[in-house]
């Protein structure tokens, strides 16, 4: 119950928050870019938007 009453002051909870997020993102930047082949995967698939793009401009040409 003690927890409780200690997250529920904002100097308490607000640096806590800061952390969690903080490990959260760096967490998720070591699992996108800690491989050389996963790195790759994950970049060639953000330009999925963009390739349809293309092939639209293609087809009207």
């Amino acid at each position: 119950m003690e927890i409780l009453m200690w997250l529920s002051k904002p100097e308490n909870a607000k640096p806590l928050g800061l952390v969690i997020f903080f490990v959260t993102f760096i967490g998720i930047v070591i699992y996108a870019y800690g491989s050389k082949q996963r790195s790759e995967r994950l970049e060639s698939r953000g330009n999925i938007p963009f390739l349809d793009d293309e092939e639209d401009t293609k087809d009207k040409q």
